[in-house]
């Protein structure tokens, strides 16, 4: 599990990661956005320490960039291990995370000459293709989240939750889940066993207080 240590520095904020960026990882978030908030330009990673680095993980860091950009400040990767790098290399994102900065400071580039075992060449393009898949598949996530937060008052790390539970207990792929649920604002209607486990996973779920609980009807459905 990723845990961070933010220090102020100048109008920055640097932020130095440790563990695994993975699913796990988006619990730093509403921290995060606080920190950039409270920054005058933006944040600084140092993921030196990250040992292990996913699409999830790729996908907090790519929530935390559009934040930045939506309030006019930037997030830089200053220096990263061999896990977040080949993330970044792979996907094409490293570009989203430069910025300017000492020239020692910036990410190393990826070691030239040398290529992965054979054995791990498959692996390496199943990762390759997962983590574009969610790239490509983050705007209809999104809408679905939205969605699941202002019917049901939920929170962005609640609606997360719901629909990764829903997804693995329906089998469903999560960016097929996201579409049919974004599918009812259109007046679609999800399958009675995807509604069973939705309305039980929001039932679950974490609300804040001052939001009020859902009215029946919304995308889950009745509850049976």
């Amino acid at each position: 599990m990723a845990t961070m240590d933010v220090v102020p520095d100048g109008d920055r904020m640097t932020v130095t990661m440790w563990g695994e960026l993975d699913l796990g990882s988006r619990r730093l978030l509403p921290e995060l956005y606080d920190m950039l908030t409270l920054s005058g330009g933006g944040m600084d990673l140092r993921l030196d320490a990250v040992g292990f680095c996913d699409c999830s993980g790729l996908n907090a860091l790519l929530d935390l960039h559009a934040r930045a950009v939506d309030q006019g400040k930037s997030v830089t990767v200053r220096s990263c291990g061999v896990a977040v790098e080949r993330v970044l290399d792979l996907t094409g994102t490293r570009e989203l995370f430069t910025g300017p900065g000492r020239a020692e400071d910036a990410a190393p580039p990826a070691p030239s000459g040398t290529a992965p075992p054979e054995e791990d060449g498959q692996d390496l393009r199943a990762e390759v293709a997962q983590l574009r898949r969610a790239m490509q598949t983050r705007p209809t996530i999104d809408l679905a989240r939205g969605i699941l937060m202002a019917s049901f008052g939920l929170t962005p790390e609640a609606a997360w939750s719901v629909l990764v539970r829903t997804s693995q207990n329906t089998n469903t792929k999560l960016h097929d889940l996201a579409g049919d649920l974004v599918g009812t604002v259109g007046g679609t209607t999800l399958p009675e066993r995807v509604q069973r486990q939705l309305a039980a996973a929001v039932a679950g779920a974490d609300r804040p207080d001052e939001v009020p609980t859902h009215r029946t009807g919304g995308p889950a459905g009745k509850p049976d």
